[in-house]
């Protein structure tokens, strides 16, 4: 059975952000604006977008 997955754009830059916020970023691998990666859809990947939700998106299908 496939595993669910969610996909997460980046909308905003952490230029000015606490360098927390700039870890989550590049931990889920979006170096670049208006970059999309597909990632699984678990409770820890949504809580990383929901910490940083003026910079993530979460992308419908």
């Amino acid at each position: 059975m496939a595993e669910k997955t969610i996909k997460i754009k980046r909308i905003g830059s952490p230029i000015c952000c606490p360098k927390t916020q700039k870890a989550i970023v590049l931990s889920l691998g979006l170096k670049k604006m208006n970059r999309v990666v597909v990632r699984p859809d678990t409770p820890a990947f949504r809580g990383m977008v929901l910490k940083v939700p003026h910079l993530l998106a979460i992308v419908e299908e």
